[in-house]
């Protein structure tokens, strides 16, 4: 019997009562307090236990401890695995950082616009050695074309005294068309024209005494990397963080899954680095002494192809994505036998992030993994954000509900309640310090008790009994009124919709403030027929109440979102006004007094 037949049986939920394999978890001990205008106050009565806050001194001593066992792979030329030993990644770190001390003013700012690498990962630690602020950026903003507006945007605000870049013509032009002072670093200077530093030669560096002077000088308090928000609703935001932000993160992570999540072991990973999430592996297992494997494929179209071959290849204990890559593993698992039972074979944690997992993606990933092994395996999510550096919350118990589950160790959860629902407060050792040269957004982000305001809504899964954990129940930012003055919960209508349309669809926009009636705009996966998802969405409609649930019209999308345009992030997620805003032209047609023939009313 193949995958997909075990999967085509929808009466077989024997799944459900398999056993979880065993994870070892932090218990929950929670202390709730409720204050009398029904605002909540959420903590773990496990200790918070911090580690060492200056990470380039703390990755040393891992060095030192492991040696010749290999910290990084990345696939080389020939296809095969190449490997950097910790010893290998210590010498490269402290030749960069004495290149910096030589070269670089103390406290300057290195940008980042590269891909996941060895080079990255060493340049990031020297950084942190050095007192020079590292400011990772997404390789999209060297490609986007146009006036470049967001590096142009980071470059303004940050005044770099140094860029590290892949050896792409596309940054060369990028950094040429908006005057680039700074000096340029890559593997292949070549590519950009004179004056360019060789990285072989800034690792080269002989370090000196003076290496070691920096790392314990270095100001744990102090920003020490700028990490850019999504920029969702306009140009990103820079958010500072100190050492000691970035390691009582790595804190929270290792008292709330640390065990379960195997970060001393073998480990594969395609989040970049350059977002929260994707950092947080790399600072988490190269202190902690495991083996990550770059993994060069991402959740989209034709670069999935490379993350699936390499599951295939290596099994890890845990996994990390995004609920877009989940989607697309899945899928691919309905085909493919061998990739299922490798997936599964070690596998004791997976963790989402970056939005919320839906549920049929959760159901259909845990048929598989019992079909593999005959367990279910637990699935966590790390809730938080760039300005609590990454995940601070987990979900680190048993459950078969998807969710943003409960604070770990130092963290200080404050639900206020909004009608039936809690906005989300977070304080604690992991908070940014603010966003750069910009006092009033950072003043408005923080409530009178120094709680950082989330906009995400949360409910209980079970008022009575919290340590069941909590559930997403959608974005402030999502929620929108047509133009009767309702309100559409964005956030958990889009779940809903993409589990109806799941077997047609890839991804949805749901359209648009201020409109009489919602309409969709969908991206369908191939064979699906714009007459069978209306279709779908016509029994859908008969489920809801009120017109903000109802879907009254439908059309496809015909191109992908476009990164260079801002409509789809490095983690797949799909930013709703930057499509409305650049399909203006599919925007009118949903919404036209006599609809053309592309449009399907429902």
């Amino acid at each position: 019997m193949s995958a997909t037949d075990s999967l085509e049986r929808p009466a077989d939920e024997s799944w459900r009562q398999a056993p979880f394999r065993h994870a070892e978890f932090l218990p929950v001990d929670l202390d709730l307090q409720e204050d009398a205008d029904g605002t909540i106050r959420l903590t773990t009565k496990a200790p918070y236990e911090p580690i060492d806050a200056n990470l380039a001194r703390a990755f040393l001593k891992t060095a030192a401890r492991l040696g010749d066992a290999p910290a990084l792979a990345e696939r080389g030329a020939d296809g095969e695995w190449d490997y950097t030993s910790f010893a290998e990644l210590a010498r490269e770190v402290r030749g960069a950082a004495q290149w910096m001390l030589d070269n670089l003013p103390r406290g300057g700012v290195l940008v980042l616009m590269a891909e996941n690498s060895v080079a990255v990962a060493a340049l990031s630690f020297a950084a942190f050695a050095t007192g020079t602020i590292l400011c990772p950026v997404s390789p999209a903003y060297g490609v986007a074309g146009g006036d470049h507006a967001r590096l142009r945007h980071v470059f303004d605000r940050v005044a770099p005294a140094a860029i590290y870049c892949d050896p792409h013509p596309a940054y060369a032009k990028a950094l040429q068309d908006i005057g680039c002072e700074a000096t340029i670093i890559s593997s292949d200077p070549g590519v950009f024209g004179d004056g360019v530093v060789a990285v072989a030669d800034v690792f080269s560096t002989e370090p000196t005494d003076a290496v070691d002077r920096a790392i314990e000088s270095v100001d744990t308090e102090t920003a020490a990397q700028y990490m850019m928000t999504s920029g969702s609703t306009g140009l990103p935001k820079v958010v500072q963080q100190s050492l000691t932000a970035l390691a009582a993160n790595t804190a929270q992570g290792l008292g709330l899954i640390g065990r379960a999540a195997g970060w001393d072991d073998v480990m594969l990973d395609w989040l970049p680095w350059h977002h929260a999430a994707g950092a947080s592996v790399l600072r988490a297992g190269l202190m902690l002494g495991g083996t990550l494997h770059i993994d060069a494929g991402k959740p989209a179209p034709g670069l999935f192809e490379t993350s699936i071959a390499n599951l295939r290849d290596i099994s890890v204990p845990y996994f990390n994505n995004v609920p877009l890559g989940y989607a697309m593993l899945v899928e691919a698992m309905d085909k493919d036998t061998q990739l299922r039972d490798t997936f599964f074979a070690k596998m004791r944690l997976m963790l989402y992030g970056g939005a919320g997992l839906p549920q049929h993606v959760y159901d259909k990933l845990q048929r598989h993994a019992v079909a593999a092994t005959g367990h279910r395996i637990h699935m966590t999510t790390g809730y938080g954000m760039t300005e609590t550096v990454s995940g601070c919350c987990a979900i680190h118990y048993e459950t078969d509900k998807v969710g943003i589950g409960l604070p770990g160790p130092g963290v200080e959860l404050k639900l206020v309640p909004t009608g039936d629902r809690y906005e989300a407060r977070l304080r604690g050792p992991m908070l940014m310090i603010g966003y750069l040269d910009e006092p009033g957004k950072t003043a408005a982000a923080f409530d009178e008790e120094g709680y950082y305001r989330t906009g995400d809504m949360v409910v209980f899964h079970d008022r009575d009994d919290p340590a069941q954990g909590l559930a997403f129940a959608g974005r402030m930012a999502e929620e929108f009124k047509l133009s009767n003055g309702t309100w559409v919960y964005g956030g958990q209508l889009r779940e809903k919709l993409l589990k109806t349309l799941s077997d047609d669809i890839a991804e949805l926009v749901l359209a648009d403030d201020g409109r009489p009636y919602l309409g969709l705009l969908v991206w369908p996966k191939p064979d699906a027929t714009l007459d069978g998802i209306a279709a779908k969405l016509a029994e859908f409609n008969q489920g809801q109440r009120g017109g903000s649930a109802k879907i009254r019209r439908v059309r496809l999308l015909e191109t992908p979102p476009a990164a260079n345009h801002h409509e789809i992030s490095d983690k797949g997620t799909i930013n709703r006004r930057a499509v409305l805003d650049n399909r203006a032209h599919a925007l009118d047609a949903l919404f036209a007094d006599e609809p053309p023939a592309d449009v399907r009313e429902v």
